[in-house]
């Protein structure tokens, strides 16, 4: 994989998380002793080539302050009304020195995998296109509301993981233009592919779990202590 190449990371953390039934936002839930959030930035920190480490939390943010993991390179920026306002948001932030590619990962991933990261980068850097690591689909799939109406052939669905790497340039077109027109996006990559731009699809670890309701998390404390595990044998 080249190394010519500059790369920062936008970490879109203003969301509320009403579905976890928590007073606190979900990204600031402690689990294994330190915040889902600590866990995230620490994750990418070991990303050594990062030169910035953009958090877009909400302007009245009362956590991040006080959060105990420290980094350089991390800055803050402001969130938005939705994920894209907040993406959006931290690209700009790095607008006065953009680096060449930026990854866009979930605050509330905190399992990803160093190696997912790093062969997302690999491929989708050495084959000069954006991509996502994502996961095939195991399940079957139905399509209804109250009722199933039919069975999805699942042979070329994958669901779709963080981080989402892109160039700057391109993802920063993207949004600005797709919400400009009231686009719906619902991650980077579906910005990217209303651009008509190319989205590789690169196979991660599906227990690179998003975070989201409260049985979620006796799931994340068990793979986080089993990972901690691995990590220290």
């Amino acid at each position: 994989m080249t190394t010519n190449y500059t790369l920062a990371a936008i970490v879109p953390a203003a969301g509320v998380g009403s579905r976890m039934q928590h007073s606190a936002p979900k990204q600031y839930i402690r689990l294994a002793g330190k915040t889902i959030l600590e866990h995230t930035l620490a994750k990418l920190a070991q990303l050594k080539q990062l030169t910035t480490i953009v958090v877009a939390v909400s302007d009245d943010d009362p956590y991040f302050a006080t959060l105990e993991f420290i980094d350089q390179r991390i800055v803050r920026a402001s969130g938005g009304k939705e994920r894209a306002d907040s993406v959006l948001n931290g690209l700009l932030a790095l607008a006065d020195n953009p680096p060449d590619w930026v990854l866009v990962h979930d605050a509330a991933r905190p399992l990803v995998t160093l190696a997912d990261i790093e062969r997302l980068l690999s491929e989708c850097i050495n084959a000069d296109e954006g991509g996502i690591l994502a996961s095939k689909v195991k399940d079957t799939i139905k399509r209804g509301e109250t009722h199933s109406q039919q069975t999805v052939p699942r042979d070329d669905l994958w669901q779709a993981l963080t981080p989402q790497l892109f160039k700057y340039h391109d993802l920063m077109q993207a949004l600005q233009t797709a919400l400009a027109q009231q686009v719906t996006i619902t991650d980077e990559a579906s910005a990217i592919e209303w651009a008509n731009k190319p989205v590789k699809l690169v196979a991660g670890r599906s227990d690179n779990i998003k975070i989201t309701t409260p049985e979620d998390l006796d799931l994340a404390n068990f793979l986080l202590q089993k990972q901690h595990s691995e990590n220290a044998s």
